[in-house]
């Protein structure tokens, strides 16, 4: 019993990352590749850990261990092989709040509360609800984080030693002028072009660690001054240390903490599980929401029980990892381990990497990431399509991303029902006993009740009406109090409502409205049917 479901549980988590995909199924090649990618990670998860510890207002090292441990174990449990995960700028911005007020054990704490939050959320598979994010949210959910990634590398052309933390990043401060300026646009455009034109010559080594590699050469072998890692702060640590959270276990405590780790919780998985799709997309993968979910709430559970801010899958380097070669859970481990070397080891080299190598790297992950094409089909797609795709590009960029992709959700179905609500309309027919037969077609739900009212006239109307569903679906307990409003007023004029054709589940809607259903000895014989008396209140169904 135990050894089969150990077989599972290894072919689920295939570390070549597909299941049932042994690691020695993997090419030299394949795997070299795999470790370049994660090794271009890694080097750029160094400044983004950093500028997000910035934000949060903690230690650097809060940031790396966060990069590390949260990189390492979903690339190890995660839904997607291929995607990485980090400190982020989204939840960071919600941190700086309860550091600022509580003090870092109080986010250690809530780190942990959180990740237990997200555990739950993927035992009740609440990840498929992802799947009710519209397409045009999606375009504009990627459209703002580009914009949001463009705006966070701004920071690093201001002066050193002037920058402050912002939301987008580290900013503030004064602009660069005169040579500073110019060298590093001109290091950053150099990297840019060697990720553009490298591919066209040669795919052995990853273009982005290409680009970084040809242009720390360039800065370290001839001295150019300009910034570099090492300017935001040193990236020189121990091993994360094992740290329980030195705050009081009192009820205060959870009152302090729950809501900062419930909107956290819900800000890494939309945003996690966003980019697990958008991954998903490229490298042709499919399903993995709740996997993902539990492999975020494990490893921010475990972060915040050893010092580091928590974080969630970060799209930027996931588009490094991915375009760089990298599918398979290797690369993802790989970024993670060599991260950690970076913190134990390789600190002073990593620190004399230019800031511009990291800039062009990340300004060619704007340009892949921002859908395009979003701009060219403004004109083809329905208007509301359109307007959700500049409105979430726009909340993302202003607030977050949480905000945005709700706000898109709530106004795609508001669009779906209006239109909807649009469609019900009855064809009007008289029946062989003279009665007047309306055949309802369209739904019949909250947002259509006043449209299927003003289908009837009941004072001018016959004795006998029937009201015929055959092609409706009465959807809602609005659509059976709307109903039931039909019949009073035909009741009130003496005049007789039936209904035909109702659905099973239509049944069980009526059944949940506390509606009494049995069979009645006079019921029409008009197959699947229901027959509603106002006059005695009972709703009958035979055949």
């Amino acid at each position: 019993m135990l050894q089969p479901t150990l077989a599972a549980f290894a072919d689920r988590f295939s570390i070549a990352g597909k299941p049932g995909q042994p690691l020695n199924s993997l090419s030299a090649g394949q795997v070299k590749t795999e470790l370049l990618s994660g090794l271009t990670v890694a080097l750029a998860l160094v400044p983004e850990a950093v500028a997000f510890a910035f934000v949060a207002g903690v230690h650097p090292l809060v940031g790396l261990y966060a990069a590390f441990l949260v990189g390492l174990i979903t690339a190890v449990m995660g839904g997607r092989p291929g995607m990485i995960s980090g400190a982020t700028g989204a939840l960071a911005v919600v941190m700086v709040a309860l550091v600022a007020d509580h003090g870092v054990e109080y986010l250690f704490a809530t780190v942990v509360l959180m990740g237990i939050l997200q555990i739950l959320a993927g035992a009740f598979r609440l990840g498929k609800f992802i799947r009710l994010v519209p397409h045009p949210v999606m375009l504009g959910f990627v459209n703002g984080l580009a914009i949001v990634i463009f705006l966070a590398q701004l920071g690093q052309f201001k002066v050193p030693g002037t920058m402050e933390a912002t939301g987008h990043g580290v900013g503030g401060g004064e602009w660069m002028t005169g040579m500073p300026l110019v060298l590093m646009l001109a290091l950053t455009a150099l990297t840019m072009l060697i990720i553009w034109g490298l591919p066209r010559f040669t795919k052995a080594i990853p273009a982005p660690l290409a680009g970084i590699a040809v242009v720390a050469g360039l800065v370290i072998a001839f001295g150019i001054e300009v910034p570099r890692v090492g300017d935001l702060a040193s990236i020189k640590g121990t091993l994360p240390p094992f740290h329980l959270p030195q705050v009081p276990l009192t009820w205060e405590t959870f009152e302090i903490i729950l809501p900062y780790a419930v909107i956290l919780a819900a800000i890494g998985l939309i945003e996690s599980l966003l980019t697990l799709n958008l991954v998903g997309e490229i490298t042709g993968q499919r399903g993995g929401a709740s996997q993902e979910c539990v492999a975020q709430g494990v490893a921010n559970t475990v972060t915040g029980f050893f010092g580091g801010m928590g974080g969630c899958a970060m799209i930027g380097q996931s588009m490094i990892n991915v375009k760089s070669g990298g599918r398979t859970r290797i690369s993802g481990i790989s970024a993670a381990l060599f991260l950690l070397a970076f913190i134990l080891v390789g600190a002073p080299l990593i620190e004399q990497i230019p800031l511009a190598a990291l800039v062009g790297v990340m300004f060619m992950v704007v340009i892949g990431t921002f859908a395009w094409r979003s701009l060219m089909i403004m004109r083809r797609i329905p208007l509301t399509d359109a307007f959700v795709i500049v409105l979430v590009t726009a909340v993302t960029v202003k607030f977050d991303l949480a905000i945005a992709v709700v706000v898109g959700v709530i106004v795609s179905a508001l669009a779906y029902a209006w239109n909807n609500a649009k469609q019900i309309h009855a064809k009007v027919e008289t029946g062989v006993t003279g009665a007047k037969v309306y055949r309802v077609q369209g739904p019949l739900f909250f947002g259509s009740t006043d449209g299927f009212a003003d289908l009837f006239t009941p004072a001018a109307d016959p004795d006998q009406v029937v009201v015929d569903f055959i092609d409706s679906r009465v959807m809602d307990q609005s659509a059976l109090q709307a109903i039931e409003d039909l019949a009073v007023k035909y009741e009130a004029l003496g005049k007789q409502l039936q209904l035909r054709h109702l659905s099973k589940d239509c049944h069980q809607l009526l059944n949940r409205a506390g509606q009494l259903m049995v069979d009645a000895d006079d019921d029409p014989d008009y197959g699947l049917a229901v027959d509603y008396s106002v006059r005695t209140g009972i709703f009958g169904g035979g055949h």
